[in-house]
């Protein structure tokens, strides 16, 4: 069975909404084992443990919560290790125009810089799911639609 992991950072609760509404959707692929857990749960070596890794973050001045750089920092230890594996990003922020695109770049940049595939979306958030303060219906929409399609991807690949 292909194994996901679903973690984050959130102070305000928004962040960790949408990391329910995407491991809701990627729940639903039945051969996808999906594990969801708070950024501080997760260890640079727990990485190894997964066929796909998704990070969300809220917006901090434009880029990435410092909880969420600190994985990725101490990532740096398996870069190599983590070449194949299916990655994805989301992000939450205080208003429009806050950052949630750069956000969600910052993190697929360094995900690929570990060597993982990244999906885009051609018909939702482009880069990945992004919220605007509370998700709303929208966004609750496109975590789910995320978490499905790249739980659809990760089952592809582990055949």
């Amino acid at each position: 069975m292909a194994t996901m992991l679903i973690c984050y950072y959130s102070r305000s609760g928004n962040t960790e909404k949408m990391a329910e509404e995407v491991a809701a959707g990627a729940r639903e692929v039945a051969s996808v084992s999906v594990d969801l857990r708070p950024i501080g749960e997760v260890s640079p070596d727990a990485l190894l443990d997964f066929d796909c890794i998704v990070i969300g973050s809220p917006v901090y001045y434009g880029t990435m919560a410092a909880e969420v750089k600190e994985l990725i920092d101490k990532s740096v230890e398996h870069h190599g290790k983590l070449t194949g594996k299916i990655g994805g990003a989301f992000a939450s922020s205080g208003g429009p125009g806050g950052g949630n695109e750069t956000t969600v770049l910052d993190i697929v940049k360094a995900l690929l810089i570990h060597g993982m595939i990244v999906q885009g979306d051609a018909e939702g958030d482009h880069y990945g799911p992004i919220a605007v303060g509370a998700p709303d219906e929208r966004s609750r929409k496109e975590c789910h639609r995320f978490g499905r399609r790249t739980a659809e991807l990760v089952a592809k690949m582990a055949r």
